[in-house]
């Protein structure tokens, strides 16, 4: 019988080997989105590649009547979105996956207020839905991945800004604890939904890292973080005790990678080769962590040569080895500058790959 993709992704997570390479699209940016449509007549871009894995999530609902009221400091633009939230974001002309942020807790709100904030809600029957198009998705061959991104510590400090979220940590301020308990309490419920749905990884993630350096303290993350992230994996495990762990942050997070591992964290995304070194994370690491990503969106797709993507594709296999373990994928969004040249060089190298 022929091995299906969801199959495939799933061994070769676990480090059971893989009869191919898997690779995945990434997301496409607006304008590379219409340059695909334009150059295929359709937007499958993920039939294109071959994505193994499929999305599901629970669509969460907001609990405010007005989310402008929310704002006392801050005069806000005419122009902007708020998130279930209530946090707002606004654009610049010509931008598009970043956002000017507006925090609705930031400032000196009292711990009551924080406590009382109106946090968004699961929506009616979403959790059912979840476990049917799990099963849908399931039975055409491929995986489940359900998103609960910015898992703790980015949806905390996108309500109360990183600065003052940052300081109400360092000065064991009671506003950090009751903030990230009931965004912790949040994703745990979501985390537990996505197990019982039968979603085969769930996607976690938190940016504690950037370019050369990580972005707080290995104590202050232990104290603050790493045991609410603990508890989002143990919700998740224990309605589906084989359920992947797939964790992101985008730069360099190397010092945390051990401590990941041991609270439960199987997939690590995306490794950015302009951040860390691959090689140096599975001599480490090999047997015990998995990554999906690994090919640059900073350097080797935008700048590089289809034969630079090509060898980079491979060296990465290769140090993986005949267990597998990797999902070749972009380690961010295809921004405009990406030649569609490399994008296809990618996906060949994949297909082609033999060790």
């Amino acid at each position: 019988m022929k091995t299906t993709p969801r199959e495939n992704l799933l061994r070769t997570l676990r480090r059971q080997g893989f009869d191919w390479a898997p690779v995945e699209s990434g997301g496409f940016c607006p304008s590379q989105v219409e340059a695909f449509e334009q150059r295929f007549g359709h937007r499958d871009i993920a039939g294109y590649f071959g994505n193994p894995s499929q999305y599901v999530g629970t669509r969460i609902e907001p609990t405010y009547a007005d989310a402008r009221a929310l704002y006392t400091n801050e005069e806000l633009p005419e122009k902007i979105h708020f998130d279930a939230f209530g946090i707002g974001h606004s654009h610049r002309e010509g931008c598009w996956h970043m956002t000017h942020m507006h925090h609705p807790l930031q400032g000196d709100p009292s711990a009551d207020w924080i406590a009382r904030y109106p946090f968004p809600k699961v929506a009616p029957g979403e959790d059912e839905k979840m476990a049917l198009q799990t099963a849908e998705i399931q039975s055409r061959g491929f995986a489940v991945m359900a998103g609960l991104a910015c898992t703790v510590w980015e949806t905390a400090w996108y309500l109360r800004s990183m600065e003052d979220l940052m300081a109400d940590m360092m000065a064991g301020d009671e506003r950090a604890t009751v903030l990230l308990d009931r965004v912790t309490a949040l994703a745990c419920s979501r985390a537990r939904a996505a197990g019982l749905a039968g979603a085969d990884i769930i996607q976690l993630g938190d940016d504690i890292g950037m370019q050369f350096t990580i972005m707080m303290s290995l104590e202050l993350w232990r104290e603050w973080l790493k045991p609410r992230l603990a508890a989002v994996i143990r919700s998740a495990r224990e309605a589906k005790p084989d359920m992947l762990i797939y964790y992101h942050s985008c730069g360099y997070v190397q010092p945390f990678i051990r401590e990941l591992v041991e609270i439960g964290v199987d997939i690590l995304n995306p490794v950015q080769p302009e951040c860390m070194s691959l090689a140096e994370i599975q001599r480490d690491f090999g047997g015990r962590l998995s990554y999906w990503g690994t090919i640059g969106t900073q350097q080797v797709l935008p700048f590089g040569t289809p034969g630079e993507v090509r060898d980079a594709v491979h060296e990465n296999l290769r140090i993986c080895g005949e267990r597998g373990g990797i999902v070749i994928a972009p380690t961010h969004v295809v921004e405009p500058e990406v030649p569609w040249e490399n994008l296809v060089a990618m996906k060949e190298a994949a297909a082609s790959f033999k060790l």
